[in-house]
């Protein structure tokens, strides 16, 4: 009898010992699971709003620059070409209007240096000055081979002055242009009778590098100033 109870005894204390280890480790977990479960959940949401606010901000201030930068500059220097362009055109066509032609007498000799010839020369100015300016140009040059000029393309028209009827002509003369004393007397003929048949001239003063010379080329003496007259 004492045997059965004693086992008996054991078997209960077993069981009690069994069931009680059994109950804790189903309660401890519970509450670790929930606790993690629910930081996880908080942690990913906060940084998903922060990345979506970093990422709108810079295209919002983008896209308000690129806008306002090319609205100003092409209305500015679309409005400035066209006034520019404008103002060019007016001024052209005053200056080609106000252009004359004419067609002049000009003087040359021979080859030989025999006479004095009479030709003729179209020329074009804006002004009187460029008209006198023409004028000497066409005493340079010729395209008749029977003609030569007296006043060679190597002589300078300095500066011409007209004032009140007198013309002024102030000249640069090298020494390859200098010419014997019956050409030196053609060339003044030559210079007066082209001069002359301007009506507004009525004194034909002629300079060397701003000097009143008495000779042009050293064999006939120059007056100052040569008149219609003469």
């Amino acid at each position: 009898m004492n045997k059965k109870i004693w086992i008996a005894a054991l078997l209960v204390t077993v069981m009690a010992v069994a069931a009680g280890c059994g109950s804790k480790p189903t309660a401890a977990p519970a509450p670790s699971q929930t606790q993690g479960a629910g930081t996880e959940v908080s942690v990913p949401e906060d940084q998903t709003n922060e990345n979506d606010t970093e990422i709108t901000d810079p295209v919002t201030v983008e896209t308000e620059g690129t806008t306002s930068t090319p609205d100003s500059t092409p209305s500015s220097s679309g409005s400035e070409g066209t006034t520019s362009s404008g103002g060019t055109s007016t001024d052209s066509s005053s200056t080609s209007q106000s252009t004359e032609q004419k067609t002049i007498k000009v003087f040359y000799t021979d080859p030989e240096e025999l006479d004095l010839h009479e030709a003729t020369a179209n020329i074009s100015y804006a002004a009187d000055d460029d008209k006198y300016k023409e004028a000497f140009a066409a005493l340079q040059q010729t395209s008749d081979d029977k003609l030569v000029p007296l006043w060679a393309k190597d002589i300078e028209l300095k500066s011409v002055k007209f004032d009140a009827g007198a013309l002024t002509l102030d000249i640069h003369m090298p020494d390859t242009a200098r010419l014997g004393a019956g050409g030196e007397a053609y060339a003044i003929d030559a210079l007066k009778k082209t001069f002359f048949q301007f009506d507004e001239v009525k004194s034909l003063d002629l300079l060397v590098d701003g000097q009143q010379s008495e000779s042009l080329m050293g064999h006939v003496d120059l007056e100052h100033p040569m008149t219609r007259s003469e």
